[in-house]
């Protein structure tokens, strides 16, 4: 009975086409040089060793989030300790890893928080602060916002069943300030409403 054949992941491994540009034969003394079976034997670590000739030559492509090898990517975003979500489109996937350097300057920050965001569901997303800034000439007057420290992130998408609001309520609680509370809301985009309040628990 023959066996069936193995299955394919297409990743990186045994390439049957590929040559490699550093024939081991070619390295061996003159005695073997024009031995065949010696030859024949070698080159089977030829067809093993070339797609890690082909992976070190193309080395700096691998550090590109947009050229790098899809299963590639996750390691390269645990660079920046970011897990990626199976879910997520490959240009998404692609998209945060090559700004994540940005996001984490930005870390902390409200433009920071909602370009993420923004990057990751693909939708918009608007945040609203109980905090503020203003200026007056007169001592003693009203401080600006609330007393309370908390921030409501609602994200618009045409379709909420696609993100998943665990996670994503994970990475608000991961990028905001420790001492501020948060809601995120999931909205469909004909469902936005304006009216917005915040509150702590």
């Amino acid at each position: 009975m023959i066996a069936p054949a193995a299955a394919i992941d297409h990743k990186r491994g045994l390439v049957r086409t590929l040559v490699s540009p550093h024939p081991l034969g070619q390295s061996l003394p003159s005695l073997y040089q024009e031995d065949d079976f010696t030859q024949r034997f070698v080159s089977a670590f030829d067809a093993a060793l070339a797609p890690i000739f082909a992976a070190l030559d193309n080395f700096p492509a691998y550090l590109d989030p947009w050229l790098a090898p899809e299963d590639f990517l996750e390691w390269l975003a645990s660079w920046f300790g970011i897990v990626l979500d199976e879910s997520w489109s490959p240009s998404r996937r692609r998209a945060l890893v090559s700004r994540a350097f940005e996001f984490y300057r930005m870390r902390g920050t409200a433009s920071g928080l909602k370009e993420q965001l923004e990057v990751l569901t693909g939708g918009s997303v608007d945040l609203h602060e109980t905090g503020g800034v203003a200026i007056s000439t007169t001592a003693g007057g009203a401080l600006p916002g609330s007393p309370n420290y908390a921030i409501l992130v609602r994200v618009t998408v045409d379709d909420p069943s696609t993100i998943n609001l665990a996670r994503l309520d994970a990475l608000v609680m991961a990028a905001k300030p420790a001492h501020v509370t948060h809601k995120v809301e999931i909205v469909k985009r004909a469902k936005v409403t304006d009216a917005v309040e915040v509150t702590t628990a």
